[in-house]
């Protein structure tokens, strides 16, 4: 049996244990980070249990302070035997900076705990629900003839459909339904599927209704029969071990499992990785190209290794017509660089896959600053992949908030392990993800023009800007829940949602909600601005709950643009006055004086960094600016 390994993460120094036995002291956020760190290795599962038992001692009831992340409190109820799961569920969050809690309920109760109000999982008020239901569980008296296996069916899946219902409602949360793994022999063998009454054979009907049915509750998969299917029934499930605990996972599954959920749990704060940085020299080729030259390295032309660095390259291509921004970053001299990109026949990936393009001979990490720089994005939003161990390593210890995979020495494994390693993990696509390189390639040749120009009103003018707004609507829900749980930089109160939460906005007659695109000559930027406020009648005061705005169209007159928009429906509602807040976190530093530039008066200032503004009405005059606001 195989043991599912996190093969991406490199392993542990060997002072690992000793550097977590001095981490501390209680509740300090350096001690978080350290954890931070630890979470980040290959570890195996009496490490996992250790680093989990510290994590405890120092945070287990309350998470440190100035977290990036919202905080979780999650519910797995469950009809087996989950206990040795949780360290590696809540490892798998730390390595994503993120606090978890966990609720288990008694065994077996999880039906009970949810339709009593009064229960413990109620107290608990989790906003985050994981039904981890085996396959002996929903699939008992599934062994009679057809009429009734189809009824029995019918059951569970109706009853799977009314406990997330139930859970929404309770908890308006998010809610995960793990799949179930194929644990039952074989009765038919190939063509198991004709058997009505064959479990083996209803696991994968279930399994594949449950993707259609939680598609349509917007309900999140914990996908573990695709992961057993990867690494072998037997590395998830023991007859034995089910006979004897009913834990349906397997122990040496557990990292593995932990991971997987943490995949979810991230990409529901917008926390996955969305720029895939990479090297040339043995990473998307064979060979050096500056020392063998364009007909000298391996690619296509029938070999085997040629081949397998075209299907990482086909990899790379579909993440980028997927959403995710390409970049590359090479010791070369540039000339060499692309010389591949354009004249090899081979080549799948083409000079205009890639978003930015940068091969100097600088070293690396400060290569990746610039990229993240030029990019507008975070470096928290980049993978990188080099075959060289020193330079993985070198990036690791310099920027380690940047995603830097364990590659084999395969290159035809390069693809499986990007993959598996869950880096650009998604609960939604929208056609604004689709869309997003070439969006940033666009939002590159801007910055093109703009630094080839010494006239910045005559750049502006020039880009014949349009800024279109929209109130909330279904349609835009999941892209706005996308953004506000993503964007930290600007970001006024970093304040948090979810879908339930945007669609109980629209038609709210008090509420403010506005969603913003800019146009310009170069294309369409997408939606790059989300605004939700509040009329008080009592007051007369609308009040700003959440204003953000994407920080690639910073310093072309959005803010002034956006504040006309928000002005005009303020006074729509019958609002007198804006009052504007600032909540101060790690990230958006750069947004501390937004409403002294816009006008506003300070109102008050706390301690904390927290202040608020206001802004009159009746004496305000639109901001001038260069781009037409259109209502669409």
């Amino acid at each position: 049996m195989s043991t599912p390994e996190l093969v991406w993460l490199s392993p542990p120094p060997a002072d690992w244990n000793a550097t977590l036995r001095d981490v501390g002291p209680l509740a300090d956020p350096a001690a978080w980070n350290a954890l931070v760190a630890l979470a980040n290795f290959r570890l195996d599962s009496l490490a996992t249990t250790r680093l989990d038992r510290r994590h405890q001692a120092l945070f287990g009831d309350e998470p440190p302070t100035g977290l990036a992340t919202r905080p979780v409190r999650l519910a797995v109820l469950a009809s087996s035997t989950i206990d040795h799961l949780l360290p590696a569920l809540r490892v798998a969050a730390l390595r994503r900076d993120i606090w978890l809690h966990v609720h288990t309920g008694e065994y077996g109760q999880y039906g009970r705990e949810l339709s009593d109000a009064t229960s413990d999982l109620h107290d608990y008020e989790p906003d985050t629900v994981l039904f981890a239901l085996d396959a002996h569980h929903l699939l008992a008296g599934c062994d009679a003839g057809a009429e009734d296996v189809d009824a029995r069916f019918a059951q569970v899946t109706d009853m799977l459909v009314s406990n997330w219902r139930q859970a929404r409602r309770a908890f308006n949360g998010t809610i995960v339904q793990q799949t179930v793994l194929p644990v039952f022999p074989r009765l038919l063998g190939n063509n198991e599927h004709r058997l009505a009454g064959g479990r083996a054979g209803l696991v994968e009907r279930l399994n594949a209704t449950l993707r259609t049915l939680a598609d349509a509750e917007g309900v999140d998969l914990l996908a573990i029969d695709s992961r057993a299917a990867q690494d072998g029934i037997g590395a998830w499930f023991d007859q034995m071990l089910w006979h004897r605990a009913k834990q349906e996972v397997h122990p040496a599954a557990a990292s593995m499992y932990g991971d997987l959920l943490g995949r979810i749990v991230a990409a529901r704060q917008g926390r996955s990785f969305k720029c895939l940085v990479l090297d040339l020299d043995n990473t998307i080729w064979g060979g050096v190209i500056g020392d063998d030259g364009i007909e000298g390295i391996k690619l296509g032309q029938g070999s085997a290794i040629g081949e397998a660095y075209v299907a990482f390259q086909s990899y790379a291509r579909s993440l980028a017509r997927r959403g995710i921004i390409l970049a590359v970053c090479s010791k070369n001299d540039e000339v060499n660089a692309l010389e591949p990109f354009e004249k090899h026949p081979d080549m799948v990936l083409r000079r205009n896959d890639i978003a930015c393009f940068v091969a100097n001979w600088i070293d690396k990490a400060s290569n990746l600053r610039t990229i993240a720089e030029r990019l507008n994005i975070g470096l928290d939003s980049l993978v990188f992949v080099d075959d060289n161990p020193f330079e993985r390593d070198l990036v690791r210890r310099e920027l380690p908030m940047v995603g830097v995979p364990e590659l084999p020495e395969d290159p035809g494994l390069f693809a499986q392990t990007i993959s598996d390693a869950g880096y650009f993990e998604a609960v939604a696509l929208t056609g604004e993800d689709m869309e997003r390189s070439a969006r940033y390639q666009a939002n590159l040749a801007r910055e093109t023009l703009k630094n080839d120009t010494t006239d910045v009103e005559g750049y502006l003018r020039g880009l014949n800007m349009e800024l279109r707004w929209s109130p909330f609507d279904r349609v835009g829900s999941q892209r706005i829940v996308q953004l506000v749980n993503k964007t930290n930089q600007f970001n006024l109160t970093t304040r948090r949602t979810d879908e339930a939460a945007v669609l109980a906005l629209i038609g709210d007659p008090q509420a403010l909600t506005l969603q913003l695109r800019l146009l310009d000559q170069f294309g369409d930027n997408g939606v790059i601005a989300i605004v939700i406020g509040r009329f008080d009648e009592g007051t007369g005061d609308l009040r700003l709950h959440t204003w953000l705005m994407s920080c690639r169209v910073l310093g072309r007159q959005v803010e002034a643009a956006t504040l006309n928009v928000i002005a005009g429906h303020a006074r729509v509602l019958g609002a007198v006055r804006l009052i504007g807040e600032y909540v101060q976190s790690a990230k958006n530093g750069m947004v501390r004086e937004h409403y002294a530039r816009l006008g506003f008066d300070l109102l008050e200032r706390s301690a904390a960094g927290h202040t608020s503004w206001a802004l009159a009405l009746p004496d305000f005059q639109p901001r001038p600016s260069f781009i037409r606001t259109v209502g669409v």
